[in-house]
C-alpha cells in the first residue's frame, strides 16, 4: 500500500491500515488539515466556501462523502459538483468566487488509487510550502471542529461542465464555424471516466457532428491502464483507422491530459499536443512559453520561430509551471504529458481547451493530422523508471550522478528538479516521482536509438 504526500496532493491506494494507504481516516485527517489551513489564512473572518468535484473511479463516491462531511464538520459551506474534471473544478472555484476546492482524483493512476488535489482561491494547486503546512497540521492533529450551530451547508451544482464548455467556446482563438465546416469525424476514448461526459459534449458544441465514442460510460471500471501513453491506446488506434476517423482523442480519468491519434492510427505524440497548440496560439498572439524540464525541446524550437518569443523550463509539477508562467508573462504553457495551460481561460492543465484549440488549428490548416505532425521538429523521448525500495537513499544517488556529470564539459547539469543533464544532441532527466514510489528517467534525442542510449548510460551508472 502507498500514501504519497507531495506537490501533487495527498495520493494513495484505497484500503489497508491508516497511514499506509488512503484510508477513510486519512481522507478525513487531510481534509480537516486543509480546511484548517484555509481558515487560518482567512483574514476577513468570513465563512468559507469550497468546491468539491470527483472523477468516476470506483472509490470516488465514498471519498467524496467523507470530504464533504468533513468540510461541513469544519463549518465550511460546500458546492458539490459531483462527477467532474480537474479543470472544470478549477474553473468552478473561479466562477463561484470560492475560497478553494478539492478535486478527488488520482489522475492517471490505476483504479485502486485515489487522491485529494487541493486548490486555492484562484483555482490553482497550492504550492509546496503550503502543502507542507497542510501535512504538518494533519500529522500534529492541530485542529478542531465546528459547534453544531455552525456546521457547513451543501449546495449541489451539476452544471459546471456545461459552464466550462461555454467558457471554452467563447475564447477568441476557438473558431466553431471553421471546425463545423471541416466536417471532422472524431473518435474519443475517455477510459470510462468523466471525460466521457465532457469531451463528446464539447465536440458537439464545437460543431463536430460525427463522434465515435469508446469507453465513454463513466463507470470507473477503466477499460485499460488509464495513463494515455501509446502502449495503453491500442484500441483507439485500431478504431481510428478502421472507422476512417480524422482524429482520435484520449484523456486521462480527470481530463487534464490530452493525447491525440493521427488518422492512420499512429500516435501524434503526447509531447506534441502542447507543441501544436502553442504554435497556433503564438501565430496569433506572440509571447513567451513555459513547460517543465521533462518536456520536449520541440516547444523551445517552435517558440523561437516567432520573433521576440522566449521559452523557459520549470521544475516538474503543474504549480511550478504556472508559477513560472506568471513570472515570465507566458501566454501558453504546460507539460509534455499532454497538459495544456492557456491563461486566457485559467491557469490549469485543461484537455477541453486543448481539444478546442487543436481542432481550430487543424480546420484552418486544412491538413490531415499526420501531415500536421510532420511540420514540427522531430524528437523522440524515452521514458524509463526505477522502483524505489525503503532502503534506497534517492537524494544521495541523484547527487552522485550530478557530481559525475558536472565535471564533463560536453554537457550542462541542472539540479533544480532532480538531475537534468543537457547534451548538445539530447538530454536525460532523473527525478523522484510526485505521484508514484519510483525514479523517473526521461531522455530525448532526434532518434529513438540515441534517446535510449542516453537513458541506458545513466541507468547503468545508477
Amino acid at each position: 500500500m502507498s500514501l504519497i504526500k507531495s506537490i501533487s496532493g495527498i495520493r494513495g491506494t484505497i484500503g489497508g491500515v491508516p497511514g499506509d494507504g488512503l484510508s477513510p481516516i486519512d481522507v478525513v485527517k487531510f481534509t480537516t488539515a486543509f480546511a484548517t489551513f484555509l481558515q487560518r489564512r482567512n483574514n476577513e473572518g468570513k465563512r468559507l466556501t469550497l468546491v468539491v468535484g470527483r472523477d468516476a473511479r470506483l472509490s470516488g463516491a465514498m471519498v467524496d462523502r467523507l470530504v464533504v462531511g468533513t468540510l461541513q464538520g469544519m463549518g465550511i459551506d460546500v458546492i458539490e459538483t459531483g462527477l467532474s474534471t480537474t479543470p472544470t473544478t478549477e474553473m468552478s472555484v473561479i466562477d463561484k468566487h470560492a475560497d478553494g476546492g478539492i478535486i478527488i482524483t488520482a489522475s492517471h493512476n490505476p483504479k485502486h488509487w485515489n487522491a485529494l488535489k487541493l486548490l486555492n482561491a484562484r483555482g490553482e494547486f497550492i504550492d509546496a510550502a503550503e502543502g507542507n503546512e497542510v501535512i504538518r497540521i494533519a500529522e500534529s492533529e492541530d485542529y478542531s471542529y465546528a459547534e453544531v450551530d455552525n456546521l457547513g451547508q451543501v449546495t449541489d451544482d451539476l452544471n459546471t461542465i456545461d459552464h466550462h464548455i461555454e467558457r471554452v467556446l467563447a475564447l477568441p482563438l476557438v473558431d466553431c464555424d471553421a471546425i463545423a465546416k471541416a466536417g471532422f469525424r472524431v473518435c474519443v476514448d475517455a477510459v470510462n471516466s468523466t471525460g466521457g461526459i465532457a469531451i463528446p459534449r464539447l465536440l458537439r458544441a464545437l460543431g463536430v457532428k460525427d463522434v465515435v465514442e469508446l469507453n465513454c460510460e463513466p463507470t470507473g471500471h477503466f477499460a485499460h491502464n488509464p495513463e494515455p501513453i501509446p502502449q495503453n491506446l491500442t484500441q483507439i488506434s485500431e478504431t481510428v483507422a478502421k472507422e476512417h476517423c480524422d482524429l482520435g482523442i484520449v484523456v486521462d480519468p480527470d481530463v487534464d491530459r490530452l493525447a491525440l491519434v493521427c488518422e492512420t492510427g499512429e500516435m501524434f505524440g503526447e509531447e506534441y499536443t502542447l507543441v501544436s497548440v502553442a504554435d497556433y496560439v503564438l501565430s496569433h498572439t506572440p509571447g513567451n512559453t513555459v513547460s517543465n524540464m521533462s518536456s520536449s525541446r520541440a516547444l523551445r524550437d517552435v517558440t523561437r520561430k516567432y520573433a521576440g518569443c522566449q521559452y523557459n523550463a520549470s521544475a516538474v509539477g503543474e504549480v511550478n509551471v504556472t508559477t513560472l508562467m506568471r513570472q515570465t508573462g507566458a501566454i501558453i504553457g504546460g507539460e509534455g504529458n499532454g497538459g495544456v495551460i492557456y491563461p486566457e481561460l485559467h491557469y490549469g492543465r485543461d484537455a477541453l481547451v486543448g481539444v478546442a484549440l487543436f481542432l481550430t488549428l487543424l480546420a484552418k490548416k486544412g491538413m490531415k493530422v499526420s501531415e500536421l505532425r510532420k511540420t514540427y521538429p522531430d524528437y523522440i523521448i524515452s521514458k524509463n523508471r526505477k522502483d524505489l525500495t525503503p532502503d534506497m537513499d534517492v537524494d544521495a544517488l541523484l547527487k552522485k550522478v550530478a557530481n559525475q556529470y558536472a565535471a564533463d564539459k560536453s554537457c550542462q547539469v541542472s539540479t533544480i528538479d532532480g538531475v537534468k543533464i543537457d547534451f548538445e544532441d539530447g538530454w536525460v532527466h532523473l527525478r523522484k516521482s510526485n505521484t508514484e514510489p519510483i525514479i523517473r528517467i526521461y531522455s530525448e534525442a532526434h532518434t529513438e536509438a540515441r534517446a535510449n542510449e542516453l537513458a541506458q548510460q545513466v541507468i547503468a551508472q545508477i
